[in-house]
């Protein structure tokens, strides 16, 4: 069931009936679908084990899979970080300062007894602070219980999907996997439209686990510490924490997707364009940024914005859009390799290994 969080259709005056609703299925260990600037989340309290045994179930997620928890707005004593962490290094702390509430998770060590089953069983926990006024809003009323009421720290929300689909940017899209019986707080498209960078603070040293809109550069700019890879420190056998959507085949329509260069692309088009498809419809939807020729009716065109911020916020939305065609493959432009196309590629680049 879908309710509005937001009084009025100018999205900027929150509905506290719906903030309510909300809370009340948190606080019962109950499922339900929250907006952040990313995406959708599918959400539950973060330190009831059974909650969070209902994500993996109603996700098909496997139970070692971490899950990123959302805890309410930074502040000088860090609440929720402090309930669940043991210790914050000095960068990610300036971290948290320069990015939160804003798309960046971090991998911090996890306090003893205090959200294994989120954390995938690890001893460590990944932690975000969302910039979406109805992510904080819900956060916030968790935090202040009415008496009788127990005080909830966070919410453990992965992508409000099917494990290893589209991630959901929309309501709608939450409403399209789970139906009437999850109550989804609408809180408008997603501003981001892909998930978070994630940073694995746990060995040292600032460690890129996942690109997302904040760039290595910044993460650098911020901390001042060099950004090490997970492949580097994987090649000096230091293997670190799992982490949330780093698996190789992730967000994957029902379409097969193929990455290709605009050369490839043309060759593959021009193929086509010779071949006989008499009241054919489309079979092959096409998603890229270079000018290309399409003379078959079995492809259907839609043009990929030319930087990198309007790609990511509608690149889920755009994957969903073309598989609801019913076309059998999605052939996408490879981004460009500048770092500002890294959270892009790399989602593009896992949806084609399904």
């Amino acid at each position: 069931m879908i309710v509005s969080a937001y009084l009025f259709a100018d999205g900027v005056e929150l509905a506290p009936d719906s903030i309510a609703a909300g809370a009340e299925v948190v606080r019962a260990g109950g499922l339900m679908g929250m907006p952040t600037e990313t995406v959708y989340g599918l959400g539950a309290d973060a330190s009831n084990p059974v909650a969070v045994g209902k994500i993996f179930a109603a996700k098909g997620r496997p139970a070692d899979h971490p899950l990123i928890v959302h805890v309410a707005a930074f502040d000088g004593g860090m609440g929720g970080v402090a309930h669940y962490c043991t210790k914050v290094p000095a960068f990610a702390q300036q971290l948290m300062s320069a990015f939160w509430p804003g798309p960046l998770t971090l991998i911090l060590p996890r306090r003893d007894g205090v959200g294994e089953a989120a954390a995938g069983g690890q001893n460590s926990i990944g932690l975000r602070c969302p910039a979406h006024p109805v992510a904080q809003a819900l956060l916030a009323a968790l935090r202040k219980p009415a008496e009788g009421e127990t005080e909830v720290w966070g919410i453990a929300a992965p992508s409000a999907n099917k494990f290893g689909r589209v991630s959901p940017t929309t309501a709608e899209h939450v409403h399209a996997e789970f139906g009437d019986d999850l109550l989804i707080l609408d809180g408008g498209p997603c501003e981001v439209g892909i998930e978070s960078t994630i940073i694995d603070c746990t060995r040292g040293a600032p460690v890129l686990l996942r690109p997302g809109s904040i760039t290595a550069a910044q993460v650098e700019a911020a901390c001042g510490r060099q950004l090490l890879s997970k492949e580097e420190l994987d090649a000096q056998s230091q293997p670190g924490p799992r982490a949330s959507g780093t698996l190789e085949s992730h967000y994957a329509p029902s379409a097969t997707v193929r990455l290709m260069d605009a050369k490839a692309l043309q060759a593959a088009l021009d193929l086509l364009a010779s071949a006989q498809a008499p009241d054919a419809r489309p079979t092959i939807a096409l998603y890229h940024r270079s000018p290309l020729k399409v003379r078959s009716p079995l492809v259907s065109t839609h043009r990929m914005p030319n930087h990198a911020q309007p790609a990511a916020h509608e690149l889920f939305a755009k994957l969903r859009e073309m598989d609801a065609q019913g076309v059998k493959l999605i052939w996408v432009e490879t981004p460009p390799e500048s770092p500002e196309w890294d959270g892009v590629r790399d989602r593009l680049t896992r949806a084609a290994a399904h």
